[in-house]
């Protein structure tokens, strides 16, 4: 059975607490394409007075799981990798921005752009998922 991307993540969001948790809001969705908003609280900052790393990753991982899981075949996460260019701190509102560079038979590979609200790129994540032969939905 065919589902639209949309119809995907909006399963995988309901059963994800942690995205729900982060307050991730789901902007766009096409096939291998997926672009997603969170606002940064207080309880995300660590020792430094700065936003944890962690966050920007998470955020920039939701993005890579909704982008190579939209066409309902389950993916997991190989390798991944960022690189963090300027800090994010509490109010900031952090859009990442998932696009499909290589969609293979087992495996795929994604970039990840994250940036404020000001357009102010805040990191770049790079992922490769392996895709399984199980549907999601």
């Amino acid at each position: 059975m065919t589902h639209r991307p949309e119809a995907v993540v909006q399963h995988m969001m309901e059963n994800d607490l942690f995205s729900q948790w982060l307050g991730i809001e789901v902007l766009e969705v096409r096939e291998g394409y997926s672009r997603i908003r969170m606002t940064v609280r207080k309880e995300m900052i660590n020792g430094f007075g700065i936003v944890h790393g962690g966050i920007a990753f998470s955020l920039a991982d939701s993005a890579f799981a909704f982008a190579c899981n939209n066409r309902n075949v389950l993916s997991v996460a190989l390798d991944t990798a960022i690189n963090f260019i300027k800090p994010v701190h509490v109010g900031d509102v952090l859009t990442a921005e998932a696009r499909e560079i290589h969609n293979g038979k087992s495996t795929g590979l994604y970039h990840i752009h994250i940036s404020n609200q000001h357009d102010h790129e805040v990191a770049i994540f790079k992922g490769t998922c392996f895709r399984t032969n199980k549907n999601l939905i």
